[in-house]
This record gives C-alpha cells, sequence and structure tokens, in this order.
C-alpha cells in the first residue's frame, strides 16, 4: 500500500506532466507555423490546432479520471502520420512533431507505471521514425534522442519514487515508534500512579504503625486499612470517568481521615476525572503531612476558584519546619504524590512553612483552553 510522500508524489507527477505539455505548446505551435511553407501553412495550422486541442483536452479531466496512455499514443501518431498530408518532411518542419513526441514520452514516465510509460515511449517513439523514413527522411540521431530522454525520464523519476517510498517508510517508523513511546509512557504513568497510591494509603498507615504513632486499639486504624485497600483496588481496575466532582473527592478524603479538617469549598466542582484525581491525592498527601509530621490534629482545606482555574490550600498551625531550596522535593511523598501529581495535570504546589509557624501547602490548576 502506497504511503502519503508516493501518493502525494503521483499526483504531483500528473498535474506537472499536463502543466509542462500544455506550457510547450505556444513555442511548438510557433515552431510548426514559422517553419511550414505557403502552400501547406493552412494543413499545418490544422494539424497544430488538433495538437493545441487534444493536449488541453486530455490534461482537463485528470482530477476525476486519467485519460488512457494509449489514447495519447494514438492522436501522437495520427499528428505523425498527418506529416503525409501537411508537407511536412519535404519543408524540412517535423521538429515541431518531434518535440511534440518528446514531451509527451518523458512526461509519461512521471504518471505511468514502468512498464507501460517505457512501452508507450517506445512505441511512439519507433513509429515516428518509421513513418519519417517512409515519407522519405532519413533517421538522425536528434530523432533517437527521444527514446534516450524518455529512458532518462524514467530513471530520475524512479530516483525520486523511491526517495518518497524511503520517506514514507522512515515516517511509518517514527509513527510506530511514537506509538511505542506513548504504551510505554501510559505504562509508566499508571505504575508510578499506583505507587503513589500505594505510598499515600497502605504504605503510610503502616509506617505509623511501626514507628508508634498509633496508640493501642486505635478505633480509625481498621477502618483505615480497609479504605487504603480498596483504593488500590480501585486504582488497579481502571475504568475512570470522563469528569469527576472534586467537591465529593475532597470531601470523601477528609471524612476518612483521623483529622479534624475544616473543608471551606463550593457545593460541587466537576473537573476532567485525572485533574480531580491528581489534586484529591496531592490534597489527601498534605493532610498525611500534617497528621504525620505537624504535631496538631487539625487542618485547613479552602478551595476557591471554577473549572477554568483554581486553587486549593492546605494550611496547619502546627510546627512547620525550614523550607530550603530543594527540600520540597527531597522526600518522595512531596516529591511524587504532591507535586508531580500537579506537574502532570498542568498544575504546580507551592509550600510556605517555617519553624513553628506551621504549613501553608498552595495547589494550583489552569485548563488549557
Amino acid at each position: 500500500m502506497a504511503g502519503e510522500a508516493v501518493r502525494l508524489l503521483d499526483g504531483f507527477g500528473r498535474r506537472y506532466a499536463v502543466a509542462v505539455r500544455v506550457a510547450t505548446l505556444p513555442p511548438i505551435g510557433a515552431v510548426a507555423l514559422l517553419q511550414a511553407s505557403a502552400g501547406n501553412f493552412t494543413a499545418t495550422a490544422v494539424a497544430v490546432a488538433v495538437a493545441v486541442i487534444w493536449t488541453c483536452a486530455q490534461g482537463w479531466p485528470r482530477r476525476r479520471a486519467t485519460v488512457p496512455v494509449a489514447l495519447d499514443v494514438a492522436v501522437l501518431l495520427g499528428l505523425c502520420v498527418s506529416s503525409f498530408w501537411t508537407g511536412a518532411v519535404e519543408d524540412g518542419n517535423t521538429a515541431w512533431l518531434r518535440l511534440l513526441v518528446t514531451f509527451a514520452c518523458v512526461t509519461w514516465q512521471w504518471y505511468t507505471a514502468p512498464l507501460p510509460g517505457i512501452i508507450a515511449a517506445l512505441v511512439t517513439g519507433g513509429s515516428m521514425l518509421v513513418v519519417f523514413a517512409v515519407a522519405g527522411l532519413n533517421p538522425t540521431s536528434s530523432l533517437m534522442w527521444v527514446l534516450v530522454m524518455a529512458g532518462m525520464s524514467r530513471a530520475a523519476w524512479t530516483v525520486v519514487v523511491r526517495a518518497a517510498e524511503r520517506a514514507d517508510r522512515m515516517g511509518a517508523e517514527a509513527e510506530r515508534a511514537r506509538r511505542e513511546a506513548a504504551v510505554v509512557a501510559a505504562v509508566r504513568a499508571e505504575e508510578r500512579e499506583l505507587a503513589n497510591s500505594l505510598h499515600d494509603t497502605a504504605a503510610t498507615t503502616l509506617l505509623m504503625v511501626g514507628t508508634g504513632q498509633v496508640p493501642a486499639g486505635a478505633s480509625w486504624l481498621a477502618p483505615q486499612a480497609r479504605r487504603d485497600l480498596a483504593r488500590l483496588r480501585s486504582s488497579a481496575s481502571g475504568g475512570r470517568p470522563e469528569q469527576s466532582d472534586l467537591v465529593d473527592l475532597l470531601r470523601a478524603g477528609v471524612d476518612a481521615g483521623h483529622l479534624t479538617v475544616e473543608l471551606d469549598a463550593p457545593r460541587t466542582l466537576p473537573l476532567p476525572f485525572d485533574v480531580a484525581d491528581a489534586i484529591s491525592g496531592a490534597v489527601g498527601e498534605a493532610l498525611n503531612n500534617v497528621r504525620r509530621h505537624a504535631g496538631t490534629d487539625r487542618a485547613r482545606v479552602r478551595l476557591h476558584g471554577g473549572p477554568s482555574a483554581l486553587c486549593v490550600e492546605i494550611s496547619d498551625d502546627g510546627k512547620g519546619f525550614a523550607v530550603t531550596e530543594g527540600a520540597s522535593t527531597a522526600r518522595r511523598g512531596l516529591r511524587e504524590s504532591v507535586h508531580g501529581r500537579m506537574n502532570r495535570v498542568g498544575g504546580k504546589a507551592l509550600i510556605i512553612s517555617a519553624e513553628g509557624a506551621g504549613t501553608v501547602v498552595r495547589l494550583e490548576w489552569r485548563s488549557d483552553e
């Protein structure tokens, strides 16, 4: 199956062949009429008119159908035979016929298959030599050049076609590589999201238990473990909707935690699922950090904005920490679960904190549309 470059080249060859033959008609016609004797002028003018009408007419339907090359060959042979009537050989006025045939044989090579194009050139050029020889004209090297030029045209066009085929192969390989890269990127993105979900859920809960941050008999531990497991199963199963309500996701995350969280948000805020999931996941990780590191059990989540641009602030009055260059991305939780999630949906995260002054995590997102 021909590629895009080959198809474009085929169309260009047809159009350019017609353009060349039409563009050469005025000088060819002028040569014919200027070299015709007075007695043969009318007959020559009729032959030239037939050549002009045919050349223009056979190029006219090129967008709908292609005139068979065999018909083009027949018309050109008829014009060569007309030399008996126009006295072209007696007047030495065969140059215009030779030029007409030469340009036809050369341009056929640009839009025909190799075998039909070569056969058409051989038949037309050879028949022209026979006609002129019967009329009494000795074959000359200039007559033989018709076939040579047709062969050179075919060779040059073959090189161009092979270059187009190579371009199509390179384009196909590039497209295949792009698709493979997209698949790999999608797999890595899903693996990264699963790792983030694991970090934000079961890994965090297990770490708190292992470091002694969970008192014996904590009533929230078993429900939290069940929620962690449900989220991991949901992340692995796929089947995501196109849109999701960010406020519902935030409220579910706040209710599931064991912090006292003050949520300030509109009643609803529908967003593309990937955006809403990324923002709610980043908020969840920020609340996990409050629970684990801030030394307080209270936090505030404030959402303002709309479907095209929004800002979420998670703040606490805990012990805070010194924010140094690179500190907010040094730990995996902040790097992947907060900054990474926001970056992947075109947003950004800013962390403001100081020792003894609490922490503010600001998440900003703006739609590209």
